[in-house]
């Protein structure tokens, strides 16, 4: 799976700009606050429908402008695809696959699988619960229609059973409709439970084996899936937690407040774990990530790494760099020190300036 170009029109701080992408390593260096994660972000917007940073449509659009447009040029399985993506500041996205609008942003979902990597994911271990299970639900989107289905279901239910729930605190007679939520809030919530279990039993192998050689094979690390509730237990405590729910405003149960733990020797690395560990373990998570996707897909996703080689000690660095090396990467950088001097293969190099994108010759860069 390969990019081949990506075309932005007033999108961030690009008014108009085309990228023509090789396989292998495309470095975007520049300054910071040039526009060399908003290349990134356009990418993902393009494959995913959605922000990684979680932006709104609107937040998406120059300033000053009503909407946007992103192309993607696309080859799979040696086939071309075109994706545009019209991004609308107080409507719905547009979205056509080859020429054909599709009614539904999902259809779009795993044309593209893309694995966005920076710094800040660098800290998904010890981030709060909405992290963890953002990265699963990603993940899980881009693999699994029937997963992406359940998934969208099961939040529009959970946002009207919550205001079903404030709505009774002042009108008692609404409470008799509270069940036809309940069970679809059961019925949604179960699939995303029981997907999410198998999800992580197949992921856990693939990070144990990377953590092992990443740790010069020192150290174990599972992954323990905290569910909040299980699917046995479901109806049960939706039931009994009316009252509570009804006091708060919310839903006290569902996967909405699962959270997974990743244990090395049984302990808890988010709370016991040393920054490295931290480090060490959000990395394989990275790497495992691509590894799952080539796995299902019988493909290699693109890999988008943001500002993340500067993060990493040398080892860690060479480590990521021989895993991706068959695998078309798009990297931001400040500086090229780190490639020029290394192990890397780099195919094209671009600077970035100001909402503009210039090809360079690697030569240039050696002396």
């Amino acid at each position: 799976m390969l990019v081949r170009s990506l075309e932005m029109v007033n999108f961030r701080n690009y008014s108009y700009e085309k990228v023509e992408f090789q396989n292998g390593a495309n470095i975007l260096y520049g300054d910071n606050a040039q526009g060399k994660t908003n290349l990134l972000e356009a990418l993902f917007v393009g494959g995913t429908t959605k922000s990684h940073k979680g932006s709104k449509d609107r937040e998406l659009i120059q300033i000053g402008k009503e909407e946007a447009h992103i192309r993607i040029m696309l080859e799979k399985k040696s086939l071309l695809h075109k994706i545009d993506m019209h991004l609308k500041k107080n409507k719905s996205k547009g979205i056509a696959i080859d020429g054909v609008p599709i009614r539904k942003s999902s259809e779009l979902v795993g044309l593209m699988n893309l694995v966005f990597f920076s710094p800040e994911d660098l800290g998904i271990i010890k981030h709060g619960p909405s992290e963890r299970r953002r990265f699963i639900d990603m993940e899980l989107c881009q693999l699994d229609k029937v997963y992406l289905y359940h998934l969208s279901n099961y939040n529009k239910v959970l946002n009207q059973r919550n205001n079903l729930l404030k709505q009774i605190s002042k009108n008692h007679s609404l409470k008799d409709t509270i069940s036809v939520w309940n069970e679809q809030l059961i019925r949604f919530g179960s699939a995303i439970i029981q997907r999410r279990e198998a999800f992580l039993n197949e992921l856990e192998p693939l990070l144990s084996q990377i953590h092992y050689s990443l740790s010069g094979e020192k150290e174990n690390l599972r992954i323990l899936y905290e569910k909040n509730v299980s699917v046995e237990e479901f109806g049960k405590k939706i039931n009994e937690s009316f009252e509570r729910d009804l006091f708060s405003g919310t839903t006290n149960y569902g996967p909405h407040r699962d959270d997974v733990s990743f244990l090395i020797q049984d302990c808890d690395i988010r709370k016991y774990g040393s920054q490295g560990q931290q480090r060490t373990a959000a990395l394989s998570l990275k790497l495992a990530e691509i590894d799952l996707i080539s796995k299902v897909t019988k493909e290699q996703p693109i890999l988008l790494l943001d500002d993340v080689l500067s993060e990493l000690d040398r080892k860690r660095q060479t480590y990521l760099i021989n895993q991706i090396k068959d695998i078309q990467t798009i990297i931001t950088c400040t500086g090229l020190e780190e490639f020029i001097n290394g192990n890397m293969q780099i195919n094209k190099i671009y600077k970035v300036t100001d909402g503009t994108v210039e090809r360079e010759d690697e030569e240039e860069h050696h002396e």
